[in-house]
């Protein structure tokens, strides 16, 4: 196998591992925005019930109904935490897929400035072998000249 077609499978594996990274990153940013979604629920029925509690306070409520409501509140209170470091460790998890993203993206940059540099360095030298060709040609074709007009 040659250096070119090693670099080659060495650079589209490193493609595929950088697409499978994004992949798993657009997966756990899916995640994120749903646990915040779920976050801004719990936030929203906290606040719509704590004005339910304050209109039935405004009414008069009696001490029984007035412990329930405390004891929900309670609850939702202790959910919104556990969103919140739900949120947090999600937000942990896709702050880690994207390094491992970025560091794949690197190793395939890696891959492909060597596959670029060996490219041009057969370009180039395609170029000198061409060129000596020419010169040879051009060479020979002087030394028939000479040849002829010695003749």
């Amino acid at each position: 196998m040659s250096a070119s077609s090693q670099l080659a499978m060495l650079s589209e594996l490193a493609r595929d591992a950088r697409d499978q990274a994004g992949q798993m990153l657009a997966g756990e940013r899916h995640s994120e925005r749903q646990v915040a979604a779920q976050l801004e629920s719990l936030n929203r029925y906290r606040l719509e019930y704590a004005e339910r509690l304050q209109q039935a306070m405004r009414e008069g409520i009696d001490p029984a109904s007035m412990h329930n409501y405390q004891q929900f509140l309670a609850s939702l209170d202790a959910a919104l935490q556990r969103a919140r470091e739900a949120l947090d460790a999600q937000q942990q998890r896709v702050q880690q897929r994207q390094q491992q993203w970025q560091q794949e993206q690197k190793r395939l940059s890696a891959f492909d400035t060597l596959a670029s540099r060996r490219e041009v360095e057969q370009q180039r030298q395609e170029a000198r072998r061409e060129q000596r060709i020419s010169d040879e040609m051009a060479a020979g074709r002087l030394l028939r000249q000479r040849t002829e007009y010695a003749s």
